[in-house]
């Protein structure tokens, strides 16, 4: 029981040192609060007092800043009204400057308008006297005022026409003079700026072979490559003792230089039969078209030709493998070329039109269109159809004044062709002749039915002629040779004889797959 006393007592002891403990926290707590909140109070003062001194501060500032514009502002608005006060004071004096002017005016005009005045009473009196001075003057002379001037101009007339004629008779007669003169001049300098190598066209060309036994391969078993070769290609091959050369003999440089190409391929492949001859001729036909397009090409570039239709240039190209009187066609037109554009430049023209118009100046003579024609109206018309210019167009027809010269430089194309043929040895009428003979040939064997190719080989004493077997029976083959002969015999004259072999082949061709 003691011990459960003295338990109690130890509680109660422990309950009333912690009720003592909490009364004197809680007297500590209230003792620190109040130090803590007069802290508070005195710091808030001092920040107060500080933010107050700031703003005290920050006004003058801003109210001296203030002062400061106005002051600003007032001075501009002196300046200005010092401005206006002059600009016033000037404006009072420019008026009273006018007004000074305004009187003296009007003072000049008082006077002028009383000079007027004088004026016009003395021009009455002059009229007047001009009047009685007339009528004394042709009551004496017998005439009227009228009269007396037109006699007067009539008089002038006819002496200033009696000058001006003579004038323009001595002008007359030193022109005729100084053209003959200036002529040679102009004509001498264009020959001799536009030197060219004179042409010799010859109807063989020779292929050139390493040995005999090439020669033999080119030959054939029994001939048969040859007479492919000519088939093909319209050439004449010509193989004789001569040693290491073939001769190509064709009056159409086109069909040699077929011939020649293709012998070349054909030599340098090692395979030479029939078929392969065939296949190389198309493609060296073929080549050869596309070399065509780069000649007319290159030659445009080369001249300074530009924007030309392709179809001109083609036709460029094809005169290189053409001859005219035994000239090369495309030599003779680039020289007609330059001439043109020299006569063109001493005279004061246009010399790329002019040098445009003699390039393309026989570009008939290459065409297959309407051969009826002359070249000079069948090369305008196609000139126009390729959309030249008037003055080429006009040109090129008027070269050989086939038809009416309207362009300047006409007349420049029609020297310059002149002057390129009249070069010594440049041009040979016996050949010329002699390839329009065969050319004729051609052409009439060609003009009949089932007909595909006309050869004339042998210079002109052979001319073979190839037929379509599906149109042209072996019967008909022979009654086309002999309507031929008969035809060229009564349109043509030529030397010797002439003779038609008309060929007929038939082919079947299959293709396994």
């Amino acid at each position: 029981m003691q011990a459960v006393l003295y338990i109690l007592a130890a509680i109660v002891g422990a309950i009333i040192a912690l009720v003592i403990y909490i009364v004197v926290h809680k007297i500590t707590l209230k003792g620190k609060k109040e130090e803590i909140l007069e802290q508070a109070k005195q710091e808030a003062e001092n920040i107060k007092k500080e933010k107050i001194f700031q703003a005290k501060e920050k006004f003058l500032q801003l109210k001296s800043e203030h002062e400061q514009y106005i002051n600003e502002k007032n001075k501009v608005i002196a300046d200005a009204e010092n401005r206006i006060k002059q600009k016033e004071n000037s404006l009072n004096q420019q008026n009273s400057e006018l007004g000074r002017k305004n009187k003296e005016v009007e003072a000049i005009r008082e006077n002028l308008k009383n000079q007027v005045e004088v004026a016009t009473r003395k021009s009455e009196e002059y009229d007047k006297l001009r009047g009685e001075v007339i009528k004394q003057i042709e009551a004496v002379a017998g005439m009227t005022a009228a009269e007396a001037r037109n006699q007067l101009m009539d008089n002038m007339k006819a002496e200033a026409r009696t000058q001006a004629q003579s004038y323009i008779n001595d002008v007359m007669d030193e022109a005729r003079m100084n053209a003959s003169r200036e002529a040679k001049r102009i004509i001498i300098n264009t020959i001799q700026r536009t030197a060219a190598e004179t042409a010799i066209e010859n109807a063989v060309t020779v292929f050139n072979i390493e040995s005999d036994e090439v020669k033999g391969r080119i030959i054939g078993r029994e001939g048969r490559n040859i007479r492919a070769l000519e088939a093909a290609t319209g050439v004449e091959i010509v193989v004789d003792d001569t040693p290491d050369a073939i001769l190509l003999s064709a009056f159409d440089p086109v069909r040699r230089e077929v011939a020649r190409l293709a012998l070349h391929q054909l030599v340098m492949d090692g395979r030479i039969h029939p078929a392969r001859i065939e296949e190389v001729v198309a493609k060296v036909q073929k080549q050869l078209e596309e070399e065509i397009l780069e000649t007319g090409k290159r030659t445009c570039i080369d001249l300074g030709i530009h924007g030309m239709h392709i179809e001109l240039v083609k036709l460029i190209g094809r005169m290189k493998y053409r001859s005219s009187y035994g000239q090369n066609l495309l030599q003779h037109s680039r020289e007609v070329a330059n001439i043109s554009a020299i006569l063109a430049s001493e005279l004061g023209l246009n010399p790329k039109v002019a040098k445009r118009a003699g390039l393309l100046h026989d570009i008939g003579k290459v065409s297959d269109e309407d051969p009826e024609l002359p070249h000079a109206i069948l090369g305008m018309k196609l000139a126009e159809k390729y959309k030249e210019k008037a003055d080429v167009c006009n040109a090129i027809g008027a070269h050989h004044e086939e038809t009416e010269m309207t362009s300047i430089i006409s007349p420049l194309v029609l020297v310059g062709d002149a002057i390129s043929g009249a070069r010594p040895g440049a041009r040979r009428e016996v050949i010329e002749s002699y390839i329009k003979r065969l050319k004729d040939m051609e052409n009439i064997a060609q003009s009949h039915n089932g007909v595909t190719k006309t050869y004339a080989i042998q210079a002109g004493r052979e001319l073979r002629v190839i037929v379509a077997a599906d149109q042209v029976s072996d019967q008909e083959a022979e009654v086309l040779s002999s309507d031929i002969a008969r035809k060229i015999q009564d349109e043509m004259v030529y030397p010797g004889q002439v003779k038609i072999t008309v060929i007929r082949e038939t082919r079947a061709v299959a293709i396994a797959k």
